[in-house]
C-alpha cells in the first residue's frame, strides 16, 4: 500500500449543487488519497448520493473546485470522468444477463481489431486478466445469468476496474451480499487499496466502516462537517457529527393523551422485506419509525394497508383480530396510507382535485349508484380547508399542484374515509417549510382528536419533535424503542447502524 504521505488523487473544494427548492450540496470539500479507503459517512439526504453522482460526471457543480493530481479539471460528463479514472460500483449495478461476463465487462468499451470490429479474442483475455487481479474466478464467456449474486458483484467491479480506474467508489456494496461474500469484498478492497487505488466507501454499516476505512469524511444536510483518520476517531463522535442538531422548537407537537390501543401488530413476516414485526399504536399517539434506507420501514406499512401480504402474523383493530389482504380490507378496517411517493402512488393526476379526495369516499357521495357532485365537492371542501390546501379552485387538475399541496390532497383523500389509524410514510419529504408546518399542525390536531398516527420519516428533527414514541428498524427488523428522555439523536442513529444495540423496550 501507498504511504499516506502522497498528496490526494482526487479533491473537492467548495462544491454547491442547487436543485429546485433544495441545496443539496453547499460547499462540501473531500480527499480520496491512493491505496487508502475513505469513508463518506451521514443521514439519509446527508448529500452522498449527489456527491457521487457529481465525482462521476451526471451532475455538474454549481460552484466549487475538482482537482485531480492538483490540476483543476471538470466531469462535463460520465465518459469525461471515466478517462479521468473516476468509476463507481453502485448497490443496483445495471447488468445483462444474456450476455457474457467478459461483454458485460467492456461494454461500451470494448478492443477492437481491424475494421473497427470487437476483438472478442482480446476482449476475452483482458477480462481474464481484471478477473485474475481481483481473485474472482470466472470464466469471461460465461453468461451472466447463470452466476449468482456474488459473482455478479464482481463483474460489475471488474466492469469499473476495466477503465483502468485510480478512483473507485463503492455505493453501499455490501446490502444484498452474505456474510461470506462481505469477507471476500473485503479482501477484494485490500487489493485494491494494495494497487494504489483511492477508494471511497458508502456505508451505514458502522462495523463495516471500522474494518476497512482508513479515513472518513461526514457530511450532514448538504454540508462538510468533518474529516480524519478512522484510528484516531470513535463510534460514538462519528454518531454526534452525523447529528449535529438539537430537535428545532417548531414542531408544533401538543401534549399526548394517549387512549386505549388502536391497532395491535404481532409477529408480521413477510419473507424477503422484514421479520418478526410486533408493536402496539394507540389511541392518540403519534408513534414514529426511524431507519436507514433498506431498513423495511415502508415494506411494513404496505403489508399493514394490505398493498403486500405477510407470510405470518396478524394484527388487531380494536377489538378485531385481522389478516390485511387487500387495501379495500384496510380500509374497511379503519387502516389508511399515505405514500412516500405521492405522485405515482398518492395521487390521480388528469383528475381534478375533488375527485382525487373522494376516489376512496365514493359509497358516502353516491345514491343508488349515481355520484352526487354537490356532496363530493362538500367532502373535498371539509377537508381540503381544515389542511389549508392552496388551489385556484377543486376543480384544478391535481397534477398542476406544488408537491406540498399534492400531499395535502393525498392526507384529505385518506381522512375523509374517517379512519381510525393512519400511517404517514415520508409526510414531508421534498415540500417547503411552510407546507411541512401545515402538515405537522396537522397531524397533531389529528392525534389530539384521538386518532391513532403512525409517522415513517428519515428526519430525525421531526421524528423526535413529533413522535410521542419512536421505533427503530434495521435491516427488517424492530431494533430499538424509545420514549421520554431516551429518545435522543445519538440513540436514533445508534440503533439504526447496530452500535450498542438495545433489547427492545430497555430505553423506555
Amino acid at each position: 500500500m501507498l504511504a499516506e504521505t502522497e498528496r490526494p488523487v482526487l479533491s473537492l473544494r467548495g462544491i454547491v449543487k442547487t436543485f429546485p427548492g433544495v441545496r443539496a450540496l453547499d460547499g462540501v470539500q473531500m480527499d480520496l488519497f491512493p491505496g487508502q479507503v475513505t469513508a463518506l459517512i451521514g443521514e439519509n439526504g446527508a448529500g452522498k448520493s449527489t456527491i457521487v453522482k457529481v465525482l462521476t460526471g451526471i451532475y455538474q457543480p454549481d460552484e466549487g473546485q475538482i482537482t485531480v493530481d492538483g490540476a483543476e479539471t471538470q466531469f462535463p460528463t460520465a465518459q469525461a470522468a471515466g478517462d479521468a479514472g473516476v468509476t463507481a460500483i453502485h448497490q443496483e449495478t445495471v447488468l445483462f444477463d444474456e450476455m457474457t461476463v467478459a461483454e458485460n465487462i467492456f461494454i461500451g468499451h470494448a478492443p477492437r481489431g481491424r475494421f473497427g470490429l470487437i476483438d472478442r479474442k482480446a476482449m476475452q483475455d483482458r477480462a481474464r486478466e481484471i478477473l485474475a487481479s481481483i481473485g474472482a474466478d470466472l470464466n469471461p464467456a460465461t453468461r451472466l445469468r447463470d452466476l449468482g449474486i456474488a459473482s455478479k458483484h464482481l463483474v460489475a467491479i471488474a466492469r469499473a476496474l476495466s477503465i483502468d480506474a485510480r478512483v473507485v467508489i463503492m455505493d453501499e456494496p455490501t446490502a444484498a451480499l452474505s456474510h461470506k461474500e462481505i469477507a471476500e469484498l473485503y479482501e477484494l478492497v485490500e487489493k485494491l487499496k494494495h494497487q494504489g487505488k483511492a477508494i471511497l466507501f458508502i456505508s451505514h454499516k458502522f462495523d463495516e466502516i471500522f474494518r476497512i476505512a482508513d479515513r472518513w469524511t461526514v457530511f450532514r444536510d448538504g454540508q462538510f462537517v468533518g474529516e480524519g483518520r478512522m484510528a484516531g476517531t470513535s463510534e460514538s463522535e462519528l454518531v454526534k457529527l452525523m447529528v449535529g442538531r438539537a430537535v428545532d422548537q417548531i414542531y408544533p407537537k401538543r401534549p399526548a393523551r394517549i387512549g386505549k390501543p388502536a391497532l395491535t401488530v404481532a409477529g408480521y413476516c413477510h419473507p424477503t422485506e422484514f421479520d418478526e414485526i410486533t408493536f402496539t399504536l394507540h389511541e392518540g399517539e403519534i408513534l414514529g419509525f426511524y431507519g436507514l434506507v433498506g431498513a423495511g420501514r415502508s415494506e411494513v406499512m404496505q403489508a399493514l394497508f394490505g398493498i403486500t401480504q405477510p407470510s405470518k402474523g396478524a394484527c388487531r383493530i380494536g377489538e378485531d383480530v385481522r389478516v390485511i389482504r387487500s387495501t379495500a380490507q384496510a380500509v374497511e378496517a379503519g387502516i389508511v396510507y399515505v405514500p412516500e411517493d405521492r405522485g405515482r402512488q398518492g395521487v390521480v393526476k388528469g383528475l381534478p382535485i375533488f375527485q382525487n379526495v373522494t376516489l376512496p369516499s365514493l359509497r358516502q357521495t353516491s345514491r343508488n349508484g349515481f355520484l352526487r357532485l354537490a356532496e363530493e365537492f362538500a367532502l373535498a371542501r371539509e377537508y381540503t380547508q381544515r389542511l389549508d390546501l392552496r388551489a385556484a379552485s377543486l376543480d384544478q387538475d391535481v397534477g398542476l399542484l406544488s408537491g406540498g399541496n399534492q400531499q395535502k390532497v393525498v392526507i384529505a383523500k385518506w381522512l375523509a374515509t374517517r379512519p381510525r389509524v393512519i400511517i404517514l410514510d415520508e409526510p414531508t419529504k421534498g415540500i417547503d417549510i411552510g407546507s411541512k408546518a401545515a402538515v405537522h399542525d396537522f397531524m397533531s390536531e389529528l392525534a389530539a382528536q384521538g386518532l391513532a398516527v403512525i409517522m415513517v420519516s428519515s428526519e430525525i428533527p421531526e421524528v423526535l419533535g413529533m413522535s410521542d414514541r419512536v421505533i427503530v428498524m434495521r435491516e427488517g427488523r424492530i431494533a430499538a424503542e424509545f420514549e421520554g428522555e431516551a429518545m435522543t439523536p445519538e440513540n436514533l442513529v445508534r440503533a439504526a447502524v447496530g452500535i450498542g444495540a438495545q433489547e427492545r423496550g430497555e430505553a423506555a
